[in-house]
């Protein structure tokens, strides 16, 4: 249901295995039918209905996104007002606020950035306690921001830091690499978010540019040329050999 991560390569390679990538299903469902919920995780409702057409569902939503929605719910029951830090659109996003409001509909609210957060600040005010859980792909940076934006207007808050621990030390030790380089290159879908962030965060440090695959490198290879120091990352759903394939174009056009 949706595709299982934010890759169009191994959504491809899934694809020649069988395993389709659909946005609606058949119901009732045609006989030993399976339906994999992705890594994102799915709304409760979503799974229910799944479960009613007659479809055996393999959850596969990654442990991770688990521990956020887990960490939502028990906030929520806390009788904390509780804040998603991430895009309301986002699948993740969206299955952590379905599991949130089987407990409390009027008491979550999805923040996308800091602006958004300043908008809402009468309504945060207005709440006694207020618990805080993030998209595990999303910015450190964000996180600090709204905490403490947070602190100078609300008089209890519980955090919870949900960022995945593999994306965070990504983004620290690509930092690292991009202090000491000319140009970075960003391997992986426009499509995830722990990818795109990466690159948005590497920008701001030295020339970035973010691909999805060694084709793309042709429109760069003077830029490859000029650059004295190159440096490669990539986001958590970018296969091994779409990396070396970057490795070699850029080896063999320098």
């Amino acid at each position: 249901m949706g595709e299982l991560i934010h890759n169009s390569f191994v959504i491809e390679e899934l694809e020649a295995l069988g395993i389709k990538t659909v946005d609606k299903l058949f119901d009732p469902a045609p006989e030993n039918s399976i339906c994999v919920i992705r890594s994102h995780g799915a709304s409760v409702d979503l799974i229910d209905k799944i479960k009613k057409m007659g479809y055996e569902v393999i959850d596969m939503t990654c442990p991770d996104v688990k521990k956020v929605q887990d960490k939502a719910v028990s906030l929520v029951k806390e009788g904390y007002f509780l804040l998603i830090l991430g895009k309301q659109e986002h699948p993740e996003v969206v299955a952590i606020q379905s599991n949130a409001k089987k407990y409390s509909k009027e008491r979550v609210l999805v923040i996308n950035n800091l602006d958004e957060l300043i908008q809402n600040s009468d309504l945060i005010k207005s709440q006694e306690k207020v618990g805080l859980v993030i998209q595990t792909t999303q910015k450190l940076e964000f996180l600090k921001e709204t905490v403490n934006y947070l602190l100078s207007i609300v008089p209890d808050i519980k955090i919870a830091n949900t960022i995945c621990r593999s994306t965070s030390m990504r983004q620290n030790e690509a930092k690292k690499m991009a202090e000491i380089k000319d140009l970075m290159v960003v391997a992986g879908s426009k499509k995830s978010a722990n990818t795109t962030h990466l690159a948005e965060i590497l920008s701001k440090i030295t020339k970035t540019i973010h691909i999805e695959s060694a084709l793309e490198l042709k429109n760069y290879e003077e830029l490859i040329k000029n650059s004295k120091e190159i440096g490669i990352t990539a986001g958590a759903s970018t296969p091994d050999y779409i990396i070396n394939e970057i490795k070699n174009y850029i080896e063999r056009t320098k």
